[in-house]
């Protein structure tokens, strides 16, 4: 039950300080939740905000500072707006047009400076003139920049896959600016759909050549933002075509001496087909994420999932067998578990895991490793399960989501189940 608070408590903590400015929304056509000042920040500078705070109490008629929040506006709208950034870029004319009105604006701000009324007001109403000046010059740029990245990603990963695959279009990037958590940072450069997982490699090593960020997306329902693009130079590949499985099939896994039942998937499976899949044969995924029906296994085995069945037969990591994805390097890595407990992993005193490396055509060997962690690592004592563990003693792809800096997703993966029961039922 929640605590007593009085009336005049909150009243007090609602009084205007520091963040009251934050709140101040003059920039027109921001329809997005961008404050005033996060928008001023990202396109002029921190000090620029503080130099329009400062002239904020100083406006006589307040017409150079609207036409200046009209360039900011008209700047945003266009940023945050692919479909927007398509019609510029396809008609330069228009762009041009667009730009010249930009700066005949701050021309029109230049001509209504007074420097020998107030000298020091007029400095800085000229410093944020300047860093105007420079963002549209940087608006300009940008789109030089964008056709000239386009047409040469174009040339090089139409050769790796096929022309459809390769989206640069609106619906495209606006579909993958954000997951489940619906925070929107930047929108992508491009959406790769590779049609198998042979693709994968190649694309991935295209990608880092052309100097962009890779963010690896399932379904797109993760709620730690590891599918969000932080940077306008990333690229989605989406993994949702990576839908081939079997049903259950009984294999022998290393280290064991009986057959085990178990279910082969690629990374863009549906999370509900496994699960129902399992329970044709007679038995239970123990995976079971709310997310179930949307949700992909790709995306289960990046963030550890679990779900209420976890609790009686633990989460991702405990009922994987073997798991093939692709590393920063553009290499196939191969992770195979060793004498598997066929239970959870904390139980065991050490749990062993093979890792196989191949280069980019996914059959050349390159090294072989072995990992032997101590169970007790996996869990933290009284807790469970460790998300704030993305290490995780170095087991690659497990419990990564939400990290920055590195290539992590699964392109298929065989996982284990288990003979179903009234435990769960009851």
């Amino acid at each position: 039950m929640n605590a007593p608070t009085s009336l005049n408590h909150l009243l007090s903590a609602a009084k205007p300080g520091a963040h009251a400015q934050e709140r101040i929304r003059e920039i027109p056509y921001n329809y997005t939740s961008f404050s005033d000042r996060e928008i001023v920040i990202r396109l002029l500078g921190s000090h620029s905000w503080e130099l329009l705070n400062q002239l904020r109490g100083e406006r006589q008629t307040g017409r150079s500072a609207r036409m200046l929040y009209e360039v900011l506006g008209d700047v945003w709208v266009v940023q945050r707006n692919p479909y927007l950034q398509d019609d510029l870029l396809d008609n330069p004319k228009r762009r041009g047009q667009l730009v010249d009105a930009l700066n005949h604006r701050l021309s029109e701000v230049e001509k209504r400076r007074t420097p020998e009324a107030d000298p020091e007001r007029d400095a800085m109403v000229g410093q944020l003139l300047v860093a105007a000046r420079a963002a549209v010059k940087a608006f300009d740029a940008a789109f030089v920049e964008v056709a000239a990245l386009r047409k040469k990603t174009q040339k090089l990963l139409y050769k790796l896959t096929a022309k459809d695959n390769v989206k640069f279009d609106g619906l495209s990037r606006v579909s993958h600016v954000t997951d489940a958590t619906d925070w929107r940072v930047e929108y992508p450069f491009v959406v790769l759909c590779p049609d198998s997982e042979e693709e994968m490699a190649g694309l991935v090593k295209g990608c880092i050549e052309l100097g962009l960020t890779i963010i690896p997306r399932g379904g797109g329902t993760g709620y730690t933002g590891g599918a969000i693009p932080l940077t306008w130079k990333s690229v989605v590949i989406n993994t949702e075509k990576l839908e081939a499985m079997t049903e259950v099939e009984m294999k022998r896994l290393p280290g064991l001496d009986r057959d085990v039942a178990t279910v082969w998937s690629e990374a863009g499976v549906v999370t509900q087909r496994v699960a129902d899949a399992a329970e044709r044969g007679g038995y239970v995924f123990a995976v079971d994420p709310t997310s179930a029906e949307a949700s992909c296994i790709g995306g289960n085995i990046a963030m550890n999932a679990g779900g209420k069945k976890a609790v009686l037969w633990g989460t991702a990591l405990d009922n994987l067998a073997s798991w093939r994805m692709v590393t920063p390097q553009a290499e196939w890595l191969e992770v195979t578990r060793i004498n598997h407990n066929m239970g959870k992993i904390h139980d065991v005193e050490v749990a062993s895991f093979e890792l196989q490396y191949y280069k980019a055509d996914g059959k050349t060997p390159i090294r072989k490793e072995r990992l032997d962690i101590p169970g007790t690592t996996f869990r933290k004592e009284g807790l469970g399960k460790d998300v704030t563990d993305k290490f995780l003693s170095g087991l690659p792809g497990i419990q990564k989501e939400g990290t920055d800096g590195r290539i992590r997703w699964i392109s298929k993966c065989r996982a284990c189940c288990v003979k179903t029961g009234k435990r769960l039922v009851q």
